[in-house]
């Protein structure tokens, strides 16, 4: 007997009248989990660097699977304020809180929540292509249980899989970045000025892979205006309102 099921009388009369298995129907109930929620707050954020204000008085929320973009030219501290929302930095004033299905998760711990893919990342460059994507999913789970080889094959550098990271070009290390960082399965996902260095084929590339694997992820997108970077997102923000 399935103690865990409440059947009713509708139910019975459905499977009584219809082609569909208990056993499909069964199978599919346990398939299902329940949706995560996951969201942000910022409250009034200020970053001061050298006496210079950098943003102030900056309020905003996301939940996922909401996508925002953070414009701004170079040097107007939209990639400290992804530094500071992957938890890398902290805020001079103003508060920054994060939660998933209503439970805080402390700035501390929001690195298992987190992946970033950003100019400034370091990776190992002594790491061939093939040991960085196994080094990094020792600490985070790929989405939908992807292998190594599967990943690889995603970043269509398969030809460049046993090669030494530092021998890469400029757009082939982008690719490796912004795969690792779609491809974890977390709850928000960051991406500073994700087209740096590709090409119209790479760019193309990069829409196909958050198309694919974004979609039900909340997403910060830090741009000098490139709508191709951030196509995706619903709203923007600049941070040079917040001066």
């Amino acid at each position: 007997m399935i103690s865990f099921f409440l059947f009713d009388i509708f139910t019975l009369l459905f499977f009584q009248n219809s082609t569909i298995s208990i056993r499909n129907y069964l199978s599919h109930k346990i398939l299902q989990t329940p949706s995560t929620s996951f969201s942000i707050d910022l409250k009034l954020a200020g970053k001061i660097f050298f006496r210079n204000w950098i943003f102030k008085n900056l309020s905003l929320s996301l939940q996922s699977p909401q996508k925002i973009s953070v414009l701004g030219a170079n040097g107007s501290g939209k990639s400290t304020l992804l530094q500071i929302v992957a938890g890398y930095e902290s805020l001079s004033e103003g508060t920054i809180q994060f939660l998933k299905d209503g439970k805080e998760i402390l700035r501390e711990n929001i690195f298992n929540n987190v992946s970033i893919a950003s100019p400034y990342l370091e990776v190992v460059e002594e790491y061939t292509l093939m040991e960085i994507i196994k080094f990094h999913f020792q600490f985070k789970k790929p989405v939908q249980n992807l292998s190594s080889e599967e990943i690889i094959s995603l970043t269509e550098l398969e030809a460049s899989k046993d090669k030494v990271f530092k021998y890469f070009s400029s757009g082939m290390k982008q690719r490796a970045k912004l795969a690792l960082a779609i491809l974890s399965d977390v709850d928000l996902v960051l991406l500073d000025e994700p087209l740096s260095n590709l090409d119209k084929g790479g760019e193309q590339w990069y829409h196909n892979l958050a198309e694919k694997f974004l979609r039900d992820k909340a997403v910060f997108v830090c741009s000098n205006q490139n709508e191709s970077e951030y196509f995706f997102c619903d709203r923007s923000v600049n941070i040079s309102d917040y001066r």
